[in-house]
């Protein structure tokens, strides 16, 4: 990626996952997606396309419209979260523009399953997974165990499916250390 920092996948939902490429660095928000590349990088460690995807879009489009998506989800999640009526126009037009079709697609043996395939190689039609993502987070979560982390320096969002649901933390090797860390130097003052 053409920032410093890799993509974190720690939210346990892909949708929140691609909020999350917007981050706190030293206090200001930072934007991990500089490029079409760097969505591309992005959906493939998601797993939501495939290395050497076929591209059919002008230089910046993708860009684009994974920023223009992003900002419609993180709208809805605040809207959501906050118990407000849900406004999702943005997404539902978004939704309506991804043709997508389901096919059979054999596995070992005597195995099948049905998988969704997108037609077509647009940046739109490659960010119709993580569309229907968000949809389905916003139709089915516990917006209870919706979560952003208690860091004051951070502001990641996840889902907690821990069996008690007091998850605090993005990650606890991150802000959880952290907050443990600022925590063992006051008491040492």
């Amino acid at each position: 990626m053409a920032s410093d920092h890799i993509p974190l996948f720690l939210a346990d939902h892909g949708a929140l996952d691609f909020l999350n490429t917007v981050m706190q660095v030293n206090g200001q928000p930072q934007d991990m997606w500089q490029s079409d590349e760097d969505v591309m990088d992005w959906l493939t460690r998601a797993g939501l396309a495939s290395p050497g995807e076929k591209a059919s879009w002008t230089a910046g489009e993708l860009l684009q419209q994974a920023r223009r998506l992003r900002e419609m989800i993180r709208a809805l999640v605040a809207q959501k979260k906050a118990g407000e009526t849900l406004q999702p126009e943005g997404l539902n037009d978004f939704l309506a523009s991804i043709p997508a079709c389901k096919q059979l697609r054999s596995g070992s043996g005597s195995s099948v399953e049905i998988v969704k395939i997108y037609p077509g190689h647009s940046a739109t039609h490659l960010l119709g997974p993580v569309a229907e993502l968000a949809a389905s987070l916003l139709a089915e979560a516990d917006f209870e165990l919706i979560k952003t982390c208690e860091h004051p320096d951070c502001r990641l969002w996840f889902y907690d499916r821990t069996k008690s649901h007091r998850r605090r933390w993005c990650s606890m090797a991150l802000c959880g250390n952290r907050a443990k860390v600022a925590r063992f130097r006051q008491q040492q003052h």
